[in-house]
């Protein structure tokens, strides 16, 4: 199982929102690629990273903070934020962005999805936020009437490479990840789901690796590891047994 450790940008600079509020931000580091080339040196295979301002714009905002993370990164970046067309999905993986997630695009508009796994096989993930089980979009402002589960199904037979799962509710508040409902979800589907929000210690991930069996294949993790409340040599060892 992989550990994502979470890169989230927002006017250059890497921070955690409380619930998904941007005006509730708090700054842990203002170098995004420093804080890449720690976590590269720390030993971790992928990085997470998100453009809050383009997730919130839909277009991409902090394209010089990830040049410096893909500079000063050793292990392959997963990408998400403000990225609504063929077009950015192409510039993202040009750049070397070896994965990029579509998330308010695969509910406004589910044939982009298709088309970019087409056009680009294993590169591209969806990324599902949920609020009570419910699709959030456009930076999480807005709660659609569409269920996590339902929009998952819509590309089962695509080529998605994961399903990205949110808990909005437990995003940067250190409560627990929400197990329960990422493991439901990964029962119910053939492509890998990665389960994100909430991690704050080692018995979290010992449960989410307990549930690995339903196809939750990695778990992200932000807060927690930028506070030093989780040991980072301890969680990779963890769920990598």
């Amino acid at each position: 199982m992989i550990l994502f450790p979470a890169i989230d940008l927002k006017d250059g600079q890497c921070v955690r929102l409380y619930k998904g509020d941007m005006q509730k931000a708090t700054v842990f580091n203002a170098d995004a690629g420093a804080q890449a080339r720690e976590f590269s040196q720390a030993g971790f295979a992928w990085l997470h990273v998100v453009d809050l301002n383009g997730a919130f714009a839909g277009r991409p905002v902090n394209g010089d903070a990830v040049d410096a993370i893909l500079a000063a990164a050793t292990m392959p970046v997963q990408l998400g934020g403000g990225i609504r067309d063929l077009e950015t999905v192409a510039m993202w993986l040009g750049s070397g962005i070896s994965r990029v997630i579509l998330g308010t695009a695969a509910l406004r508009d589910p044939d982009l999805v298709r088309q970019a796994c087409r056009a680009h096989p294993g590169q591209i993930a969806v990324g599902i936020d949920a609020v009570g089980g419910y699709v959030a979009v456009e930076g999480w402002a807005e709660v659609s009437s569409v269920t996590a589960l339902d929009l998952a199904l819509e590309f089962e037979n695509a080529g998605v490479a994961a399903i990205i799962h949110t808990d909005v509710e437990r995003d940067g508040v250190m409560a627990g990840p929400n197990v329960e409902a990422t493991q439901a979800l990964a029962d119910s589907l053939s492509t890998p789901v990665i389960v994100s929000g909430g991690v704050s210690s080692l018995d979290d991930l010992a449960a989410v690796k307990r549930a690995e069996a339903s196809g939750i294949a990695g778990v992200i993790v932000g807060r927690a590891l930028y506070d030093g409340g989780l040991d980072r040599a301890a969680a990779l060892a963890l769920l990598a047994g």
